[in-house]
């Protein structure tokens, strides 16, 4: 039962990667209509692309995700032969996965890192600053 429970765990992780991904998007293109500045956070912003970018990577190298082999693996362990049909996993892996030839999955990742990309040049990241104190100053 632990086994299956670290297996519906890791589904959830791996649809709020999904979710980051894709509403983190939604969320700089609206943000910059709306003109909200935290969607120029640079952290945010590079965790951002980072995250697609390693999505990237494994679908051109034809890698499987390492959140899914986890998941696979828990459930083995727990005596199921891959995702699960329990409420939680079901409605998760729906939400995540889809049959489609590979080539699909790679073109989609790759253009929606390139709109990932574009959104740098359309809504630009502010830069941290370096806050100086009085004492550093004098």
């Amino acid at each position: 039962m632990l086994w299956l429970a670290t297996a519906d765990l890791v589904t959830v992780i791996h649809a709020a990667y999904v979710a980051f991904v894709v509403i983190g998007f939604a969320a700089i293109l609206v943000g910059w209509a709306a003109g909200w500045h935290w969607v120029r956070n640079f952290y945010f912003r590079l965790a951002h692309l980072a995250m697609i970018l390693f999505v990237c990577c494994e679908a051109l190298i034809g890698a499987t995700c390492p959140l899914t082999l986890l998941e696979n693996m828990l459930r083995v362990k727990g005596g199921e032969s891959g995702y699960s049909r329990d409420f939680i996993g079901y409605w998760l892996d729906w939400l995540i996965f889809y049959q489609a030839p590979p080539w699909v999955f790679t073109t989609a990742y790759l253009t929606f890192a390139a709109l990932v990309l574009l959104t740098f040049w359309i809504v630009p990241m502010q830069r941290p600053t370096v806050k100086v104190s009085r004492a550093a100053r004098s």
